[in-house]
């Protein structure tokens, strides 16, 4: 969702570009099929990484990415937001003092327990252009000693998607009600842990009294729910498969609520002005919360049950759309590389 309106963008300009796609998320539901519908071109290298722990995955990413940067010698390498490949890439480039640029620069949890945050951190101090999407990244970025010519505030790419492909989004098949919450949960802090996941499981059984709960289910989650003999109601809580990009758009702008752990979710629903209850306890995205529709609620159960059934029963939160979430970012991007590459040449 971050790669596609920037590589539209340079494409525009005539840009010649190499897709690398190093396989850590690899799964059909979560890799291929974001690549058809948002209408991007088959990736031209896949180092196929697979599933690792956080140190093995960014390791074989440093040294399969290695040979590809020899390779294709590109003037600038983009990374997208905070995962593994992320990190490892911007190393690789700064050994091989090839320029990089951070899409997602500067958002921080202040959470040195999340690994995101150490790839945030180092990526952010080894990238030569950093792009913003939102004014709490460059005042992160300044606070931490950044040179300013580096921080470029852009706005939000992943409202750069929406706003294409929201007249596309649509709801899945199998539902056409419009009263219910959508939720999705995927981090270790709440699925790796017994405690935490029966917790939400419960949580999320109570809510569905108020309302049928989707729950389209990551990978990991439905392992960790069927290890540990998780039974939901399923008349009030609808386990679904991963959904493309365009369902589930399709479900957060018709959902009376989105229950969620994911941080581009946080972002989406407050573009769509949809409450959102984020099960975390902290957030790199705060600008949801102080202009957005966003509240954290930890992983606390009845924290959450008593936060969603206020929603459901009509205490709605005024929401703004941050300053630069406007579609064109991506665009914004694209002429400063451009610029920036001319004038090197």
């Amino acid at each position: 969702m971050k790669l596609a309106p920037v590589h539209a963008a340079l494409s525009s300009h005539g840009v010649r570009q190499s897709i690398v796609h190093t396989g850590q998320h690899y799964d059909e539901s979560m890799s291929a099929v974001f690549f058809r519908e948002l209408g991007m071109p088959a990736p031209d290298v896949n180092l196929e990484i697979g599933s690792a722990s956080h140190a093995q995955q960014t390791a074989q990413i440093i040294s399969r990415l290695e040979h590809v940067m020899t390779d294709l010698r590109p003037d600038v390498v983009l990374v997208y937001g905070d995962v593994n490949s992320t990190l490892g890439a911007v190393i690789v480039c700064s050994k091989m003092l090839i320029r990089t640029a951070h899409v997602e620069a500067g958002l921080r949890s202040f959470d040195m327990t999340m690994p995101e945050e150490v790839n945030r951190i180092v990526t952010d101090r080894l990238a030569d252009f950093l792009f913003t999407p939102s004014i709490d990244g460059d005042e992160n970025l300044i606070r931490e000693g950044t040179p300013p010519e580096k921080i470029h505030f852009v706005g939000n790419v992943m409202i750069d998607t929406l706003i294409r492909l929201l007249p596309h989004a649509r709801m899945p098949p199998a539902w056409d009600e419009r009263d219910y919450v959508l939720a999705t949960l995927h981090r270790p802090s709440n699925v790796d842990d017994d405690v935490a996941l029966r917790g939400l499981a419960g949580a999320l059984l109570e809510i569905s009294k108020e309302a049928p709960i989707l729950f389209p289910v990551h990978p990991r989650t439905r392992q960790r729910l069927s290890g540990l003999d998780i039974h939901f109601n399923r008349a009030r809580v609808h386990l679904l498969e991963p959904l493309g990009y365009l369902e589930f758009l399709g479900l957060q702008r018709q959902a009376r609520l989105v229950i969620t752990d994911s941080g581009g979710v946080q972002e989406e629903t407050t573009y769509l002005r949809v409450p959102c209850l984020t099960v975390r306890e902290n957030t790199e995205r705060p600008v949801t919360v102080t202009a957005g529709t966003n509240r954290l609620v930890g992983n606390d159960p009845e924290r959450l049950i008593v936060q969603a059934l206020r929603v459901l029963r009509g205490e709605g939160t005024q929401a703004e759309i941050p300053p630069l979430w406007d579609g064109r970012a991506s665009e914004r991007i694209a002429e400063i590389l451009v610029n920036a590459t001319a004038m090197a040449s």
